[in-house]
């Protein structure tokens, strides 16, 4: 928010006023009050192996993230142009593989990964589409210096935070919002049915019928399933509710079953079909694969996706963007050590307590060393698990991330951020304005997942 020499960056220059004017123990009420206000909702997530992991709520800061239109401009150019190549690359992998015959990417990196599925070879889904909903993990280390640090085209999740941070503050501080013109999120409800309906499959009669499959009450994210449904105005299913009645997929109603055109699913591709995948999943509709390959369902995002947030494939996105653009790409990669190489991995081991070391399936800040801050003791035992799968595992060095204030007794503290811009991709590309701010609340801490304790804010893209 304040420049080196003392001055408010231009994009927070009304909001530093405003904040200027205030008390800050009215300031500290508020903050009280949006905590009460997402208690009241029922704003929780949860993380797996705590007795109360059905009970956490999300830490949310009263300050806003503010970016300037101009500088929002070449943020969207640059996801634009990545969420364009994984679409294209999925679908050359699942076809007919031209970056793996071109040399640019191992063969052996997309045969053998866990993520790629071969029951996906040969099929095209409805539109060309395998990623409906991409959320794409930005961090900043300077002026106009933007990194992409991982990609979530599989099941992007906190988009309900982004939508909820924003009727908080419109809600608590509405003086804002007349001072300042930020743009709008509050549509993304509907834009994402829209864009879901935009790609049914062609044997669909009528209006398109969309449904969110969740894995049920007990997930981590089931708040956002719910949210999500009842804001789009549709169905919030389980695999229980849903089966394949002659070649379609169908869902209990009172009225008898009834045709799903297009299914949001929440569920891994482990368990979205038992007859395909894990036979003792009871998360997924048995079937469902066979009815997608026949044309008639889209699911979103599509089966196979996930070979997209490999942090190994990660590694090689510069390549693949410009191998389907024919441009260099716009957002850089955070420099990265593939430690299935041996030269790499030997880097690696050498340097630890510089790096941050991650599974290259890894999420939520599970399974990853932050070497700056780790004890010599976390980090021999991480070589250890580095020599015994180093193919596992890929290495970054820890960025000098830019910073955001958050609201603390004694005023406003740095703390560090990273942001995950929503896009969603039909028949067009269309890119939320703003997105998730997560924050890590702890000082000097790098990690901004909510499972590791960090927390989120509003953000404001601000019109030109």
């Amino acid at each position: 928010m304040i420049s080196a020499d003392g001055t408010p960056r231009e994009p927070y220059q009304n909001y530093n006023d405003w904040y200027s004017s205030q008390d800050p123990l009215h300031l500290l009420a508020k903050s009280r009050q949006a905590e009460s206000i997402f208690r009241k909702t029922g704003i929780t997530f949860a993380v797996y192996g705590h007795a109360d992991s059905s009970e956490k709520l999300i830490p949310f800061d009263i300050i806003p993230r503010i970016i300037s239109g101009n500088e929002w401009r070449k943020l969207a150019q640059g996801i634009e142009q990545r969420v364009l190549a994984l679409n294209a690359f999925l679908d050359d992998i699942y076809h007919k593989q031209e970056i793996i015959k071109a040399g640019r990417i191992p063969r052996a990196l997309i045969e053998r990964n866990d993520a790629f599925l071969p029951e996906m070879i040969g099929f095209r889904p409805p539109g060309g589409v395998y990623t409906h909903i991409v959320g794409t993990d930005i961090v900043r280390t300077g002026e106009g210096q933007f990194y992409v640090l991982e990609d979530n085209a599989r099941t992007p999740s906190g988009v309900s935070y982004m939508l909820e941070n924003r009727e908080t503050m419109m809600q608590m501080f509405p003086e804002l919002f007349q001072a300042n013109k930020v743009r709008r999120v509050e549509d993304y409800p509907d834009l994402l049915r829209k864009s879901l309906a935009t790609l049914a499959p062609q044997g669909c009669e009528g209006k398109p019928r969309v449904a969110v499959l969740t894995p049920g009450i007990y997930n981590s994210a089931y708040y956002e399933h719910s949210f999500l449904a009842d804001m789009m105005g549709v169905e919030l299913v389980e695999g229980s509710d849903l089966r394949v009645v002659d070649g379609r997929v169908k869902m209990r109603t009172t009225h008898g079953y009834e045709t799903i055109d297009v299914l949001y699913r929440r569920v891994d591709d482990d368990y979205l079909d038992p007859l395909t995948f894990r036979p003792d999943s009871a998360l997924g509709i048995p079937g469902i694969m066979d009815v997608y390959r026949a044309g008639n369902i889209t699911i979103a995002n599509a089966p196979g996706t996930g070979i997209c947030d490999d942090k190994a494939i990660y590694s090689y996105m510069p390549e693949i963007v410009e191998f389907y653009t024919g441009q260099k790409a716009i957002l850089q990669n955070v420099p990265t050590w593939r430690c299935s190489e041996p030269d790499s991995l030997r880097y690696v081991l050498e340097h630890l307590e510089d790096l941050v070391v991650k599974e290259v399936h890894g999420s939520g800040g599970y399974g990853m060393l932050v070497g700056p801050t780790a004890t010599k003791k976390e980090r021999a035992a991480f070589a250890a698990k580095l020599k015994s799968r180093p193919t596992n595992y890929i290495a970054q060095p820890t960025l000098s991330l830019s910073t955001v204030p958050i609201l603390v007794k004694k005023g406003i503290a740095p703390r560090h951020v990273d942001l995950r811009p929503y896009v969603l991709v039909s028949d067009k590309v269309r890119i939320i304005p703003g997105g998730l701010t997560r924050v890590a609340l702890k000082q000097g801490s790098l990690v901004v997942n909510s499972s590791q304790g960090g927390g989120t804010k509003d953000t404001w893209v601000l019109e030109d």
